[in-house]
């Protein structure tokens, strides 16, 4: 990251947990801005985020400006203490501009045009889009220069939630030019996608596209490349944009909000989080607690454990999936200060005030529909009270934790390309189950894009990392020989960064180090389990492991099949260190008969008392020589913290179901 910086305060102001959302005032008329400003105050708010989808409202026409509701909104906030996070309104443009340019719009891989009426119908990659949206940030950032309400930039809005992914004229043509800057010749970009497989040879760079929709399975690293290209794409955007706000307003800091979540996997956030000030993040909860509680980690991994700013999640009820039910009691304070567990500095919402109208009129907001006299805005004041307990914790970083899970988005988008011994694979998937297995032993886990500093800890786990460069290969095997413990599982190791097989047997870059070789991945089918000596199953893999190392231990055989007695994971000490392989999913419960083996002899002990493990969180901020504990109720049963002293800034020991209890 550049220089860390955060929202900016008055001078004198301490720092504090921030509280707030996504505000759109354009969307009502003027006399309900001063009852929003009134119930902001009461609930604690001091940020919102403004005019993010503005952009037709600023300027209703090409040579037509309007500042005046912009400025009367920004006065008002600031006159009222609550600071604004001024975005550049270009997520979506207006109606004017894809109708005077209607090759600003998207196509896809079909060569389909993606149609205004919903939001980010832009090509990344297109001039015209990119000259009016500078010229917009221009204007912008030349009017609010010196308005002492702005206290952040907000670039755009989740850039490539739909549109990361363009397949057009303009797409094929910078596309070229990463490739070309990216390999220097076409002979280094033959041999890097293997095109002397089905006749691709390229004679020159002018003869590459996107990987359009084709009869057979596009090329495996020319997908692998659109990924990082579209990727990279959007981000050389939020450059653009950046490196105007930072020449006309150098001394307010500059964010975009990433979308850490779920399957989300279309931008390599690891890479973007060295343009911008701090790392704010977007999170939606789709797959339960331990999910959120995952991706708040990964995104402290991203921001390098500093503070970051929780830009969006919701109150209650989202509108977008298929059912979508209201939030529990309790859920909305808990998610919130799982965040702040994790490393959140800012806890804001979509959106304030519930739209009325709009394709998002059903997803909860801190004002519902039936405003103030609701359960959600009296659970919205609680949380702005807690909040305020928790200034304290305000610029402290997320404690380092024992074990690192290894997280890569090559590795994610390289092994669930097609044309592989699965398509039943999910990247994600196994790292999670990882960390929910940790969960439930009571163990804090950090996760790390791979180029992190590993010293310190004592167990790191590599979950399907499929791409291994050499210069990654070289550093996990310096961290085992320098006393660490690594866990390498199937799947892992297998191609470089080209998506070129390391030759000579799987898992290929691991293959020495693990003391192993296997000559055929065995997939399972639908349904279909194998058991291991231990007592659990494995399902969706399998391998024939061959121990070619004699100092290899087998901590668990096969029982079925024709692997019946093979080895299904292993362990082997290297030098100060050791690596571990294990060779079958095993899910979050079948990971808790394995784990502990691989805790002991990595020297990893809960710091939970034995009642609270799997069932409550800890997750630990440090300020200076203080360590400020958060313990989450992962469950929905009342919980005794029995065994936990210190001085209780939120909670006390009897959490009550999906509470949460914080200790200084």
């Amino acid at each position: 990251m550049q220089n860390h910086r955060w929202l900016r305060t008055p001078h004198g102001t301490p720092r504090r947990i921030s509280y707030g959302a996504d505000y759109n005032p354009e969307q009502w008329p003027r006399e309900v801005w001063d009852e929003d400003i009134r119930l902001m105050k009461q609930a604690g708010v001091d940020v919102v985020s403004v005019a993010i989808f503005s952009w037709a409202a600023l300027q209703p026409a090409e040579d037509r400006w309007d500042f005046a509701w912009l400025d009367e909104v920004i006065d008002l906030l600031h006159a009222n203490g609550i600071g604004v996070d001024l975005a550049t309104a270009t997520a979506s443009p207006p109606p004017w501009l894809t109708t005077a340019h209607p090759e600003v719009l998207p196509q896809t891989a079909d060569g389909a045009t993606v149609w205004p009426g919903g939001r980010q119908h832009w090509r990344p990659t297109s001039p015209v889009f990119r000259r009016h949206a500078l010229a917009l940030v221009e204007k912008l950032a030349e009017r609010y220069a010196d308005h002492p309400g702005i206290v952040a930039w907000h670039v755009s809005n989740e850039l490539g939630c739909h549109n990361a992914y363009d397949y057009s004229d303009d797409a094929a043509r910078a596309f070229r030019a990463w490739l070309q800057a990216r390999y220097g010749t076409i002979d280094r970009l033959n041999h890097a996608w293997g095109t002397a497989f089905w006749s691709q040879r390229y004679g020159s760079f002018d003869e590459i596209r996107p990987p359009r929709r084709s009869y057979a399975f596009p090329n495996p690293t020319q997908q692998l490349d659109f990924a990082r290209f579209s990727s990279d794409a959007l981000k050389d955007h939020l450059i653009a944009e950046r490196e105007i706000l930072n020449r006309i307003t150098p001394d307010i800091p500059v964010t975009t909000n990433f979308m850490i979540m779920g399957e989300t996997r279309h931008a390599d956030y690891a890479d973007w989080a060295h343009e911008i000030d701090f790392v704010s993040n977007d999170h939606y909860v789709t797959e339960g607690r331990d999910e959120l509680a995952f991706s708040a980690a990964l995104t402290s991994g991203v921001a390098r454990h500093r503070p970051w700013f929780l830009m969006e999640h919701s109150t209650s009820a989202v509108n977008w999936q298929p059912i979508n039910r209201p939030k529990r009691t309790n859920e909305l304070v808990r998610d919130s200060l799982t965040h702040v567990a994790h490393g959140a500095d800012a806890v804001c919402y979509f959106q304030w005030r519930q739209s009325a109208a709009g394709a998002e009129k059903y997803h909860s907001s801190m004002v519902p529909h039936g405003g103030e006299d609701t359960r959600v805005y009296r659970e919205v004041e609680r949380l702005g009270g807690l909040l305020r307990r928790l200034d304290p914790v305000a610029g402290s970083d997320r404690d380092r934790s024992p074990v690192a899970i290894l997280f890569d988005w090559d590795s994610w988008w390289a092994s669930e390309l097609d044309s592989h011994p699965t398509d039943r694979l999910r990247y994600r998937r196994e790292a999670l189950d990882w960390w929910t297995a940790l969960l439930n032993a009571g163990v804090r886990a950090d996760v790390l894009p791979t180029d992190a500093d590993l010293s310190g800890y004592r167990l790191v786990i590599a979950p399907v990392l499929y791409a291994v460069p050499q210069g990654l290969r070289a550093r996990l095997e310096d961290y085992v020989r320098g006393g660490g413990h690594l866990v390498a599982t199937y799947f892992s190791g297998i191609v470089d960064e080209d998506d070129r097989v390391w030759l000579g047997g799987y898992p290929g870059a691991f293959r020495e180090l693990l003391g192993i070789r296997v000559e055929e991945f065995r997939p399972l089918w639908d349904g279909e389990t194998i058991g291991l000596s231990i007592g659990v199953r494995g399902d969706l893999w399998s391998e024939p492991v061959d121990l070619v190392a004699d100092d290899v231990e087998v901590l668990a055989a096969y029982t079925d099949d024709d692997l019946a007695g093979g080895p299904a994971v292993t362990w082997r000490p290297v030098g100060a260190g050791a690596a571990a392989y294990v060779s079958t999913r095993l899910g979050a419960d079948g990971l808790g008969a394995v784990l502990p083996t691989l805790l002991e002899r990595a020297g990893v002990a809960s710091e939970l008392p034995e009642p609270l493990r799997g069932t409550v969180e800890l997750a630990v901020r440090r300020a200076g020589d203080r360590r400020i504990r958060f313990l989450i109720n992962r469950t929905d049963d009342a919980v005794r913290l029995d065994g936990i002293e210190g001085e209780y800034l939120v909670g006390g020991p009897d959490l009550p179901p999906r509470g949460v209890a914080v200790v200084g």
